[in-house]
């Protein structure tokens, strides 16, 4: 985190003329691998980063929420009592989200003087909404004197984002900003929301996010495609196979090959990458057990890979910054990660080399694309905490 706590309550007491009470962060997230398989109740396995939404708060007696969104050097009030959506400042949305779901659950809450920053990067595919969210639940824990669970939290943020903000997102993000231990990737079933952490215990590699700098691209409509497209596949099989399974979580590649006369072919691609997807993420899960640096490689690559041909959601950058990758020295694998058609490559790089690396990568990017890309070097980091 490069978030100086020590000038953000200097910050804070300049907005409102007091000390904050308590100072909660949430982290962003990389998903290493297991990528458009959320919504087929497949696997994920993402790592919380060392990036943050900070919050500072303190106590109000009425139920006002009066924040600032430092980053955006935006202000306004909420209150918690009349919870409705501000289409001129759709950041407090999130706030105001958690509490309306907390209070469903019929958690004690009250007003806040609250001062938001962060160095997640926005709209790049790490989930600075989801570290808003989850940050905001534990300002809410810490002055409510309650404790979700950490599943419980992430289906929380879920059910924001879903009923609340009417985005049709899946669990992934809130789960690992929450859940997320430093040194581990967190391996989640999205269908049942078991989860595992799993140590990250390569002492001659690291991750290096790569941004492209290009806002992620991915529509609503591009979004919807891919679902009904895996509806389509996941129908016939279930037709053609004669079972009850719901979702492509449910079959084999042996499964898809039986029944590729019978399915078209672009909804035959989306299932062969969901499918192949969730056996990398699981074969990924024992690669990190193992300490297996050059398998773990192979299987970013693959997953890439399929997710340029099979399912098509790179892009022009994203395909560059990879491909460029690849081609270094010191790199085991590279991939892009998040929705697609934009935002960050995770690549898994020698640490005697990732400086080089990293460098090499930018100046390369930049003759390819024209666009000045960025890096974030992270280590596996903690889910969200109250700090103070």
């Amino acid at each position: 985190m490069s978030i100086n706590i020590t000038k953000a309550k200097s910050a804070f007491i300049a907005e409102f003329d007091h000390a904050p009470d308590t100072v909660v962060r949430a982290p962003g997230r990389v998903n290493i691998i297991g990528e458009h398989t959320d919504y087929n109740h497949g696997f994920v396995l993402p790592m919380a980063i060392e990036n943050d939404t900070v919050i500072l708060a303190r106590k109000r007696q009425d139920k006002t929420l009066n924040a600032c969104a430092a980053n955006l050097d935006r202000r306004v009030q909420a209150n918690l009592e009349d919870r409705k959506r501000n289409s001129d400042e759709p950041w407090i949305d999130y706030l105001l989200g958690v509490a309306d779901e907390l209070l469903k659950l019929g958690k004690p809450l009250c007003g806040a003087d609250l001062f938001i920053l962060g160095d997640v990067p926005v709209g790049c595919g790490l989930s600075s909404s989801a570290a808003l969210e989850m940050a905001a639940v534990r300002m809410f824990e810490s002055f409510g004197g309650f404790s979700l669970d950490g599943a419980e939290a992430a289906r929380l943020g879920q059910r924001v984002e879903n009923l609340f903000l009417g985005l049709s997102t899946g669990i992934m993000d809130q789960f690992i900003s929450r859940c997320g231990k430093a040194g581990h990737g967190l391996f989640l079933d999205c269908r049942s929301y078991h989860y595992e952490l799993i140590p990250i215990a390569f002492p001659d590699a690291l991750f290096v996010i790569a941004n492209t700098c290009c806002a992620r691209g991915l529509t609503k409509s591009k979004y919807n495609e891919r679902v009904a497209e895996c509806t389509e596949a996941c129908t016939i099989l279930k037709t053609q196979l004669r079972t009850a399974a719901t979702h492509l979580r449910d079959f084999s590649l042996e499964d898809l090959e039986k029944c590729q006369s019978m399915i078209p072919d672009v909804p035959y691609r989306r299932a062969r990458h969901v499918i192949s997807e969730n056996a990398r993420t699981l074969n990924a899960c024992e690669a990190m057990r193992n300490g297996d640096v050059a398998q773990l490689g192979q299987l970013m690559n693959a997953s890439g890979d399929s997710l340029r041909t099979d399912y098509e959601v790179t892009s022009m950058e994203l395909d560059a910054m990879t491909e460029a990758a690849r081609a270094l020295p010191g790199c085991f694998g590279a991939r892009m990660t998040g929705a697609g058609f934009g935002g960050c490559t995770i690549n898994l790089i020698a640490r005697d080399q990732a400086q080089t690396f990293g460098e090499t990568l930018m100046t390369q990017y930049t003759q390819r694309t024209g666009i000045k890309g960025e890096l974030i070097y992270s280590n596996p980091a903690d889910g969200a905490q109250i700090l103070e």
